[in-house]
């Protein structure tokens, strides 16, 4: 790993920063760490293990195209969010209208057995994958070949 480079944030515009806080709390188990006060605005770092969410305040900028299916396929734009859970069925039951699935549940057993996956929209639009069962395929080693 170059200069002990690791994984650090995703930054997100909000809508309403409350929203989409309480929506990953609730949720996806993300615990606010920090709040950097900026005078007219402030930045919301939220926490789970080592991933952070950063929640900007949008502004009076228009927002983005709504995203459909498993988010945006256009160059330069973040097709979705990822989480893993034990049961998508499970997750969704607690989600109940909290928010809008956009594709499936999938089951995607003809790759790996078990492998089930949901997309929702969080309250900014963004996609946001939940899947149960993904597993690395050992076979491929670690040059990529």
């Amino acid at each position: 790993m170059a200069g002990g480079l690791r994984w650090s944030h995703v930054g997100l515009n909000c809508t309403d920063q409350k929203t989409t806080e309480e929506f990953y709390t609730r949720y996806f188990g993300f615990a606010r760490a920090r709040v950097v006060d900026l005078g007219e605005s402030r930045i919301v770092f939220l926490r789970k293990g080592d991933a952070y969410l950063e929640l900007f305040a949008a502004g009076d900028t228009a927002p983005a195209r709504t995203a459909n299916d498993d988010g945006p396929q256009a160059p330069g734009r973040m097709r979705h969010l990822a989480f893993q859970t034990d049961s998508v069925d499970a997750f969704l039951a607690e989600l109940g209208d909290a928010a809008e699935v956009t594709l499936g549940p999938l089951d995607f057993d003809d790759f790996i057995c078990g492998w089930r996956t949901v997309w929702v929209r969080d309250p900014d639009g963004v996609i946001v994958e939940v899947s149960q069962g993904y597993e690395d395929d050992g076979s491929h080693d670690k040059d990529g070949a």
